[in-house]
This record gives C-alpha cells, sequence and structure tokens, in this order.
C-alpha cells in the first residue's frame, strides 16, 4: 500500500514539474520589453517545425527576430544549465552520502573561473565567442582531474579525502584567479565579473549548439545508471558483494558529473545553489531511489532555472536580475534551513 502511495505521488509530480515548465516556458517566450503575442508566437514555432498551422496574424519581422534569436536560445541555454546542475548535484550527494554536496565541490567552478579569467586576460574574448566557454571547460576539467589524481591511492579513491582535496582545490584556483585579477585593467575586470554573476541573457544559438551535445551525452549516461548509483549509496562493503566494481562506477559518476557542470558553467557563468537546493527537494517528493530521483531532478532544476530567469526579466523590466542573482535570493534562504535540520540530525 505504501509502495502505491509512493508511485502515486512520483507521478503526481512529475505531471506537475511538466505542466509548469510547459507553462514557464510559454510565458517566458511571449513575455519582455518586446511582447510576442501567445497565439502568433505558437504558430510562429510550428510553423518552424514544418507544420503548416494558421490560427492567427503571423508575427512583426521584429517580434519574430525576438522570439527565434534572443528568447528561444536562452530558454533552451536556461533548461540545459539548470537540468545539468540539478542533476550533477543530485550525483553528488549520493556520492559523497551528504545532503549539503553540490556540483562544484570538485573544484569544477573554480576551475572554470580560472580558465575564464585567463581567457579575458589574454584578450581572447574580443577575438571569438568560444573562447571564454573553452577556456572555462579546459580549466574546470582540469580541476577535477588533479583532484581526482591526488586522492587516487593503490586504485581507489575515497570520498572523505575527495572532498577535502576538491576544497583545497578550490581555494588554490580561487588565489591564482585573484592574484590575475589584480593585474586586469578596469575593462577586463568587469567583464570577468560580469561572468561570475552567472546569467543566461545574451545567449545565442551558437552557445545551444555548443552545449547540447556534452548535454545530451552526460545526462543520458547518469540517467541510464541510476540502478548503479543505488548500490554505490549502500557502502563499499555491500556494492561489493553485489559484485559492482566500485571504483569504476564511482569514476564515472565523479567525471559525468564534473562533466555536464563543466559544460554548464561554460556557457553560462556560475550559478548557485540550484545543484544544491534541488535533488533535496526532489528526494522529499519522490524519494531516495535514484533510478526516478536523477531524471526528476533534471527536469526539477530546468523548471527552477527557467522561472528564476523569466522572474528576473519580468520583476526589473525594462532592465532585469540575473539569472546567479535570483537563484541565489530564493536558493539561500532553503539552504540555511537544510543546514539547520542537518545539524538537528546529528550531522554535519
Amino acid at each position: 500500500m505504501r509502495g502505491m502511495d509512493r508511485k502515486k505521488k512520483q507521478v503526481i509530480s512529475v505531471i506537475t514539474m511538466t505542466a509548469l515548465l510547459i507553462g514557464i516556458i510559454i510565458i517566458a517566450l511571449h513575455l519582455g520589453t518586446i511582447k510576442v503575442p501567445v497565439l502568433g508566437g505558437l504558430q510562429s514555432i510550428w510553423q518552424g517545425l514544418g507544420i503548416p498551422v494558421t490560427v492567427t496574424a503571423p508575427l512583426e519581422p521584429e517580434q519574430e527576430a525576438v522570439l527565434w534569436y534572443i528568447r528561444m536560445p536562452r530558454i533552451l541555454v536556461g533548461l540545459m544549465v539548470g537540468a545539468s546542475l540539478a542533476l550533477a548535484g543530485a550525483v553528488m550527494q549520493g556520492i559523497f552520502s551528504n545532503p549539503l554536496a553540490d556540483p562544484g565541490i570538485m573544484g569544477v567552478s573554480a576551475g572554470a573561473s580560472l580558465g575564464a579569467v585567463i581567457a579575458i586576460s589574454l584578450g581572447l574574448t574580443s577575438l571569438g565567442m568560444f573562447y571564454m566557454p573553452m577556456f572555462a571547460f579546459i580549466g574546470a576539467f582540469a580541476a577535477v582531474s588533479i583532484t581526482i589524481l591526488l586522492t587516487m591511492r593503490g586504485g581507489r579513491v575515497e570520498t572523505a579525502t575527495l572532498l577535502l582535496a576538491g576544497v583545497a582545490i578550490s581555494m588554490l584556483l580561487g588565489a591564482f584567479t585573484s592574484g590575475i585579477l589584480t593585474l586586469m585593467n578596469e575593462y577586463r575586470l568587469r567583464e570577468f565579473l560580469f561572468w561570475m554573476v552567472g546569467g543566461l541573457d545574451f545567449r545565442r544559438w551558437e552557445h545551444v549548439f555548443l552545449a547540447i551535445g556534452p548535454f545530451l551525452i552526460g545526462t543520458t549516461i547518469l540517467i541510464t545508471f541510476g540502478r548503479q548509483l543505488n548500490v554505490l549509496v549502500l557502502g563499499d562493503t555491500e556494492a561489493k558483494a553485489l559484485g559492482v566494481p566500485v571504483m569504476l562506477y564511482r569514476l564515472i559518476f565523479l567525471f559525468l558529473a564534473s562533466f555536464i557542470t563543466a559544460t554548464a558553467v561554460c556557457v553560462s557563468g556560475a550559478i548557485g545553489f540550484v545543484g544544491l537546493i534541488i535533488p533535496h527537494i526532489v528526494r522529499i517528493l519522490v524519494g531516495p531511489d535514484h533510478r526516478i530521483l536523477l531524471p526528476v531532478s533534471a527536469l526539477a532544476g530546468a523548471l527552477f532555472l527557467v522561472f528564476c530567469d523569466t522572474l528576473g526579466r519580468v520583476l526589473a523590466s525594462p532592465s532585469e536580475i540575473r539569472v546567479g542573482i535570483m537563484t541565489a535570493l530564493l536558493g539561500a534562504p532553503y539552504f540555511l534551513y537544510l543546514l539547520r535540520r542537518v545539524r538537528q540530525k546529528g550531522g554535519i
């Protein structure tokens, strides 16, 4: 009976989140300084997909351009970034058995920041839009690789040591970043700070194409391996008794979670709290089974980030509040509540 109730709750949660996500996407596409009629916008999208639908007058050229070249890529990047951060957060919390673990725990954000500041300091951002994302991704990937290599002993990686190494690497890379910042001129310093806040403004189709491949590969594999993560959470002894190669799967999860986090950070900048609070909320709704938790976390993360971005655009119209600020404003209070709850249970 309890199993049926949980199953029903899971189905209701997924349907509700999906409906909310569709609603938020429609609102985000049509709200803004330049209003796009809902029916006209939907008609344009259907026609763009090759479906000949005519229910109202076509959009004005300006509205068409705003819909397809400003809001559409912005929303698609937001969906991928939100899903990636939440999914990576759920994986990290499972690997470390810690509800306060987040995607940046392995030094991903610090490595990406260092890569970005190097690209800016060398003046590469003026040569093309791909240089800063590329350097940010390389920095993030290098930080994760160094963290894992430093903690690997005898073919094993201890999660407690990995956690401490991630903190140390983050602090070290942060020191390098701060050192480079002190040598920058005011214009380049503003450019880096703009990236650090995290945002989806000025996202173009090039950013979508840059992120979609790594996003689809990483998320598909992680969601497929939900059962193996369930076994790892039981502990090394139990996992080995069930015939699971603990070290191999742990490295796969750590690498892929860091991979999709690095992809998200390189196209949006540093956005906090999505990977920290969303998996925890989803765990309350659907339970701890990672076969369900991982895909629903990705869905909820996409919903949360697009909602925050849309809310930031609406509240400060005709200007906007960047999505990194909105996620912090909405996520920080819940994080403090979560921290208090963990401490009351005898955790950290």
